[in-house]
């Protein structure tokens, strides 16, 4: 499917031009694929050491793309708008997630950086750390992750602006292909005043850095 950029600035994938509902494959289906996997990897799924392989992988793959099932929306509906009058900047740094690269589906895991300028309110900083680990438990891409946590927070919150900076090691590039291990991957986007200003990109690079 193609990707598509909305008004809002979140990166979709556009739906396939049919009306079909998407089936979803039975656990049975999805652990005879896992056997097939194994099979052409050169193994004998039916020996004793992977004879459950099969029912694991398929109960970690709940566990790993549970954000398929998981709204970032309802994570983000409560704001609070009894804030004292605070309208400076708000930042969780340094949230780590784990998510897959959806074109070899191997792990790619860091550290998110999220702030924003509140107008109508603010959100437990919790659910920003939820949005993120919501949008890592899907197949992604890094920048497509960057593009969808900035949108989901746009809408709920309606900020002054938004910063979200992600930088993480994708295994593709570590454990395959040009095999470089440590080499960090870095995706930034801005909206608002952290778009405007460069003073305030500054300011948001300066606060995540400082320890």
């Amino acid at each position: 499917m193609d990707a598509i950029l909305t008004p809002a600035g979140l990166l979709q994938r556009s739906a396939p031009a049919t009306d079909a509902p998407r089936r979803r494959p039975t656990r049975e289906e999805a652990e005879a694929a896992v056997r097939t996997l194994i099979a052409w990897a050169g193994d004998d799924p039916t020996r004793e050491g992977l004879l459950d392989t099969p029912k694991r992988v398929v109960k970690a793959y709940g566990e790993l793309f549970r954000g398929y099932d998981e709204d970032p929306h309802a994570v983000l509906d409560r704001v609070f708008e009894e804030v004292s009058g605070y309208d400076d900047l708000v930042l969780v740094r340094d949230i780590p997630f784990q998510s897959h690269c959806e074109h070899h589906m191997v792990p790619f895991v860091g550290k998110a950086h999220v702030a924003y300028y509140p107008a109508e309110g603010v959100v437990g900083l919790s659910k920003l750390a939820r949005v993120v680990d919501i949008y890592a438990r899907r197949l992604q891409t890094q920048e497509t992750m960057t593009a969808q946590i900035v949108a989901a927070i746009d809408e709920a919150l309606k900020p002054r602006g938004i910063a979200v900076m992600i930088e993480a090691e994708h295994m593709c590039m570590s454990m395959r292909g040009v095999q470089k291990a440590g080499v960090s991957t870095l995706t930034t986007q801005f909206t608002g005043v952290f778009r405007d200003d460069p003073t305030e990109q500054v300011r948001f690079m300066t606060l995540v850095r400082s320890k």
